[in-house]
């Protein structure tokens, strides 16, 4: 079984879903992106954020949107 990239405790950060060993919150990569930085650019600025755990966190967010459509 894969290890979990995304972590909810309440003793870290109140419960906020954060990449798992980090405290860096998962939604920084979607403002990040939002606000029109690149992936190379946004884990340039979160040394903690490894690029594995970034992409994989974008391709489950891909997937429960569009499992979401379908439904």
């Amino acid at each position: 079984m894969k290890p979990s990239i995304v972590t909810i405790d309440l003793e870290i950060l109140g419960g906020t879903p954060v990449f798992t060993g980090t405290r860096l919150p998962v939604s920084v990569i979607f403002e990040n992106l939002i606000d029109g930085l690149t992936l190379d650019e946004i884990i340039d600025s979160y040394p903690s954020l490894i690029r594995e755990q970034a992409i994989a966190a974008l391709r489950q967010a891909k997937s429960l949107l569009i499992l979401n459509q379908a439904t």
